[in-house]
This record gives C-alpha cells, structure tokens and sequence, in this order.
C-alpha cells in the first residue's frame, strides 16, 4: 500500500527533457581505411602536379650526366689529349658547385621562375656555342664549359621545397625524397648513355646540342607549373653564415662531399678492374648496377621506411652499414661476384641519401630551403670529382670508396645532428 501512494503523489516539478540526439552519420562503405604503410611511389605520383614536376626535373638534370662524357669526346673529336678532355668534364663537374647554392638564394629570395629560367638560357648559350664552334679553342672552351656547369638551374632544390606544397602530410613527403634520390640514379645512368648513342649517331657536337635542349625544355617546363610559379619561401632574416650556421650543417655537408667521393671512386674502380680481369664491359657494368641496387633501394626504403621523421640513429646506422658493405669488395674476386657484391652499397646509397636530404632539409634556417638543397648538391659534386680525381693514382683500387664511405659514417655519428623535422615551405 505505501508502495503505491508513493507512487501516485503528482510531481512539482517536471523533469528536463533532453532534446535528441542526432545519431552519427554511418561511415561511407568507400571511405579508405586508415593507412597502416607508408605512401609508395605511386601514391605521390598521384597526386596533382608531381608527376609533371618530378619528370620535367629529370628531364632539366640529364645534362649533368650528359655533358662529361659529350665533352670528352669532343675535345678528343677536336685533337686535344685524354688529360685535356677529362679536365674540361673535371671543370664542368665542379663548377656548379659555386652556381647551384647562388641560384637556390635567388630561388628562395624570388621564386623559382626567375633562376630557373635564368640558368636554362645561361646554359643553353654555352653548351650553344660550344656546339657550333668546338674546342679548339681551350681558353673559350674552359669559359663556356664553367658557365654551363655554374648555370644549372636549381631544379633538385626547387622540387624539394615544393613536396611541401603539393603533398598532405610529412609521410608523403619522406615517400618523395626517397623517389627523388632513386631517380638521380636514372639521370647518372641514362644520361652517358643518351650522349654516347647521340655522339655515335651523329657528332660529340649534336650531343652538346641536345643537352642544351633537354636543360632548356625541363626547366621551363618545371618553372612554368602552378606550384612553381606560387612558392614563395619563409622570409629569411640576414643572418651570419645563412644556410650554414647551424652547428650541425657544416659536418653534415662535409660528409656529403665522402660521399659523393664514393661514387667518383667507384667508376674509376670499374675501370682498373675490367683491365685486370680483362673484362672490358666491367667498366660500365659496375655502375649500372650500383645505379640499378640504388633504385631497389629506394623503393624498398619508402616501402618499410619508418612511421615517422627519420632519426639521427638512422642516419647513423645507415652510414656504418654503407661503409661496411664496402668491405667485401677488398678481396680478390671473380667479374661476376664483384658486380653482386656492390650491390650491398648501392642498394644503401639512396636511402642514405634520402636521409640526409630529410636532415639537411630540417636544419636549414627559414627561408633556406633551396639554398640548402644547392650546398647539398654541391657538396657531393664535390665529392663526385674528388673521389674520381684521388682513385686514379691511389691505383683505383676499392679501399678508395671504403675510406670515403667510412669517414662519412664518421662524421655522420656528430652528436650534434638533430632529428630532422618537417622543412619549412
């Protein structure tokens, strides 16, 4: 009885009324999972712009494989000695080593149009001339050589500072980088052989001629893209040094430059092996493969790469390994094995490379970023033509490419490399 008084008493005062809840709409049925790999190279060709940017890129780059070999056989075409010829190829391999980080601060300081388009003609009126009027004339030929070398357009650096802008989040961009060094691999190796087969074909001049083409038609192509005629960098401030005062850049640079110097060792390497062995097609096999190792490399590198921003340990531990994979190679071995063998070190070149990218990227002050791009370059150009230049009278042998690649490793252990962070834009 009490039960039911109680419950018959009339309330004073009415409970709120919630208004209802809108239930959450249902998920698409062809909404993506979240993704648990990292972005493959087709992910970011995918996306809009970056297959034109990274084609007309390689495309603008053929000449820096192209015209060493093409000069070589010119200046020999026009009755000058081998040492005549391999210093013109030496000139042009180092001069844009002054040319590219000047371009890449007027990139960042005026857009990419500017110098893009700037060292597209400089360099199409050198390697011009030298087309119609040869080498005979060494003084002219020197001149016309250092311009188009220090004229090449910042097309590396320009590219790199646009991942940022046309992909939409870091793990896209780290899929980018590692892209971009595997295809240097194809501009190192289908560039001899285009000025080869060009040479033949016609003349050592129409080699030169066609250089200047394929610089002139990448770089416009690259420069007169949306994304390339909007970038703008982070304004910089005037600071000491620029690119190169952080602490850590400067041994980061440096061991570029052994790095670099690995790869210059390693063709005169393929060289002196072939003669030993008399095994002629040695010498151009041992850097296709290491070309053909780094492009598998790469694409296992963005395949299993890690989840976030590469470390300072991985940058370390790559650097010990692509040191140590040089040892095998000390023993006296057969053609055969000698090409699988240095597979082991191209296969780690590009994701070593594509580490270091990512870090020399993530120091560089603001507003640096292609500037910083252009010293990188620079640095293993470098070491490109110093390691060519020490491994001839060290007798070509493979301990050349080792020390290059173990005093890499060692500056590459600095403390003082931070973790790289996302590049500023």
């Amino acid at each position: 009885m009490a039960h039911a008084q109680v419950r018959d008493v009339p309330r004073t005062t009415q409970a709120p009324i919630r208004a209802p809840q809108p239930s959450p709409p249902p998920a698409p049925a062809d909404d993506p999972a979240p993704r648990t790999t990292p972005p493959t190279f087709r992910d970011v060709l995918r996306r809009r712009y970056c297959s034109r940017l990274l084609i007309s890129s390689v495309v603008g780059r053929l000449s820096l494989g192209m015209v060493p070999v093409a000069l070589i056989l010119a200046a020999q075409a026009d009755g000058h000695s081998l040492a005549t010829a391999s210093l013109l190829a030496a000139l042009y391999g180092i001069a844009p080593a002054f040319g590219l980080p000047l371009l890449g601060r007027l990139a960042d300081l005026r857009g990419l149009p500017l110098p893009c388009h700037l060292g597209a003609v400089l360099v199409a009126t050198a390697l011009g001339i030298l087309a119609l009027v040869g080498t005979s004339h060494l003084p002219l030929a020197a001149v016309c050589v250092a311009l188009a070398g220090a004229g090449c357009p910042p097309l590396e650096g320009g590219l790199r500072s646009l991942w940022h802008a046309v992909l939409p989040d870091d793990a896209h961009v780290r899929t980018a980088y590692t892209l971009d060094s595997s295809t240097q691999e194809i501009v190192y190796v289908t560039g001899p052989a285009l000025a080869i087969v060009m040479a033949t074909w016609l003349s050592p001049a129409a080699a030169l001629a066609l250089a200047a083409a394929v610089t002139m038609a990448g770089s416009l192509a690259f420069a007169t893209t949306r994304p390339a005629r909007t970038w703008r960098a982070t304004p910089r401030r005037r600071q000491r040094l620029g690119v190169l005062r952080p602490p850590a850049m400067r041994p980061l640079l440096f061991s570029l430059v052994f790095l670099g110097a690995t790869v210059g060792a390693l063709d005169v390497a393929g060289i002196v092996v072939a003669e030993r062995q008399a095994a002629p097609w040695l010498a151009g096999a041992l850097p296709a493969v290491f070309a053909a190792a780094g492009l598998l490399g790469g694409v296992m590198f963005a395949r299993f790469q890690p989840a976030t921003a590469p470390r300072p340990r991985h940058l370390m531990l790559l650097g010990a390994a692509f040191a140590a994979g040089w040892l095998p190679l000390l023993a006296p071995l057969p053609a055969a094995a000698i090409l699988i063998l240095a597979m082991l070190p191209g296969a780690l070149f590009v994701p070593l490379l594509t580490v270091a990218s990512l870090t020399v990227t993530s120091l560089a002050p603001p507003g640096t970023s292609t500037e910083a791009v252009g010293w990188m370059s620079s640095a293993i150009r470098l070491g490109l033509a110093g390691g060519t230049a020490l491994a001839g009278p060290l007798g070509g042998h493979f301990a050349v490419p080792l020390m290059a690649a173990a005093l890499c490793a060692l500056l590459l252990s600095a403390r003082t490399v931070p973790a790289p962070t996302t590049a500023e834009v």
